[in-house]
């Protein structure tokens, strides 16, 4: 499993790269989207090892108990970000996600990520992660709000300066994408991406 998530990484990486190179608008939404679904891919994938680690305790309670409430968990992908000096804010749509109670609501960060998780809206939970953050937050100051169909997220900032992008896989691959491109100012664009391939 761990060499999956190592290939659907380069697929990110890669088609990161694309995505700078696209000049079209529609071809930027359509290598965003693939790029949102390998993340949310590689986050389960994670998920799936983690809990593979530590198996679950077998209860000596009734069977009947674990089928009773369970709900289908949707992984959240799509968000839109910002920023000021003192936050990243993330706003995550979610319908009616206003009309449940507010303990049914949490998110969980750490100096790293951020992880927010809503239970039963419409009998279903859903989540939403974040990881390698570009840089360091900070946990204690950071906080969420939930507003009509919608929850902000504002993750306090470790230092006041600007994130050029949300996750470090993000940035490692504008950087790799520079690099060749300056590499290859006088050549074929195309070799740029290719010496990029090949290195990955």
């Amino acid at each position: 499993m761990a060499n999956k998530i190592e290939e659907l990484k380069k697929d990110i990486a890669e088609l990161e790269s694309l995505e700078k190179q696209a000049t079209r608008q529609k071809s930027k939404d359509i290598l965003s989207i693939e790029i949102r679904k390998l993340v949310s891919d590689v986050l389960k994938l994670e998920e799936q090892m983690t809990n593979e680690a530590s198996p679950p305790k077998v209860s000596s309670g009734s069977s009947t108990a674990c089928s009773v409430n369970k709900r289908y968990e949707i992984r959240l992908k799509d968000y839109a970000w910002d920023q000021t000096n003192k936050f990243v804010k993330f706003y995550v749509t979610l319908k009616n996600v206003h009309s449940i109670p507010a303990e049914n609501i949490k998110c969980d960060f750490t100096s790293k990520s951020l992880e927010l998780t809503v239970k039963d809206l419409d009998n279903k939970d859903y989540a939403f992660k974040i990881i390698n953050l570009l840089k360091m937050i900070d946990p204690d100051q950071s906080n969420w709000k939930v507003k009509t169909d919608m929850v902000i997220i504002n993750a306090a900032k470790k230092q006041p300066e600007n994130w050029s992008h949300v996750t470090e896989w993000e940035k490692k691959s504008s950087d790799a994408q520079k690099i060749d491109t300056n590499s290859d100012k006088m050549g074929d664009p195309s070799e740029g991406l290719m010496s990029l391939m090949k290195n990955m």
